[in-house]
């Protein structure tokens, strides 16, 4: 592979877009694909018209969707990848993706030549724009080694979790523990507004005691003060996640006695309208249901209906 290989991006949200930029300054040409001209247009890469475009024009494909509907349509379509990918390439996923989808199309693009990555990311909005992700990849080790340089320009760590489709198992798995200490932290908070007391303080406190985890302290000294750290995850990809942890533990033979719970929040979020807004708005959807309760000391009327003033 070259020294400066030509990396692609199909995928221009906020993770895709920022990724992408991270690449650009780093010094690797790329270009960029997204369904969406307004992404394209933001992103600030060179864009490609098509998928077959961005791949002919690629060395390394890297893809940042939503699911993985979308991603097998990507890999699936006419002008998608297996239809236009080389032997030689590389094509590394770095959405949050159903593993045995991604081991079957390791297989696939495998036939062609083609080195697929599943590489769960981890980090959010913040860490991207940094450039300190995390990442957790299944598959050959040999393209992690060897395109270790463009990893760097947008993560601090890289870890070879196995074979295809573990990568994205270890995202699963991480995304859970993710949400269900937000859904639990939001939940407490509420309760603590409701108790009366100073949230600066409990938060101090959790974050000093055995009830410390990434949401107490990293998302609610933000959110307290009316910072909902807006342009990560939303509820409903939170919930997709949750929906994705769920199915894989059913797999596994495994019984989740808390998963059940965790999703019911995401998807109470999106019942009550916060489903496109970022996932630290759940703790608006559960304060909503517990009396209008706003950790900054607005409150909300909810009627019986679901509507809010």
């Amino acid at each position: 592979m070259a020294d400066s290989p030509t990396t692609g991006m199909i995928g221009l949200g906020n993770m895709g877009g920022r990724i992408a930029r991270r690449i650009r300054d780093g010094g690797y040409p790329i270009v960029g694909y997204d369904a969406s001209p307004a992404a394209l247009e933001q992103s600030g890469v060179v864009a490609a018209a098509s998928i077959a475009e961005l791949v002919e024009r690629s060395d390394v494909v890297f893809l940042s969707l939503p699911d993985s509907h979308v991603i097998e349509a990507v890999v699936h379509g006419d002008d998608g990848l297996l239809a236009s990918a080389r032997d030689g390439q590389v094509v590394i996923d770095l959405s949050t993706a159903d593993p045995g989808s991604s081991a079957r199309i390791h297989g696939e693009l495998g036939s062609k030549g083609v080195e697929f990555i599943d590489a769960g990311i981890s980090g959010g909005a913040a860490a991207a724009e940094r450039g300190t992700l995390v990442i957790m990849a299944g598959g050959s080790p040999a393209p992690l080694a060897a395109l270790a340089a463009v990893f760097e320009t947008f993560s601090s760590a890289v870890y070879h979790m196995g074979e295809p489709g573990s990568g994205h198992t270890t995202k699963v798995l991480n995304n859970f523990l993710n949400a269900i200490a937000l859904a639990a932290t939001a939940e407490a908070m509420v309760a603590g507004r409701k108790a009366g007391l100073d949230l600066a303080q409990l938060l101090d406190v959790l974050n000093h005691s055995t009830g410390v985890n990434f949401a107490t302290l990293n998302r609610f000294p933000h959110v307290i003060e009316g910072d909902y750290l807006e342009g990560g995850l939303t509820n409903e990809l939170m919930a997709k996640d949750m929906r994705l942890y769920l199915a894989l533990l059913q797999q596994l033979g495994v019984t989740s006695f808390t998963g059940t719970a965790c999703l019911g929040a995401f998807d109470l979020a999106g019942a009550l309208g916060y489903g496109k807004q970022i996932s630290n708005r759940v703790v608006d959807a559960i304060g909503d249901v517990a009396g209008g309760v706003r950790l900054q000391g607005y409150e909300r009327t909810v009627d019986p209906g679901g509507e809010s003033r």
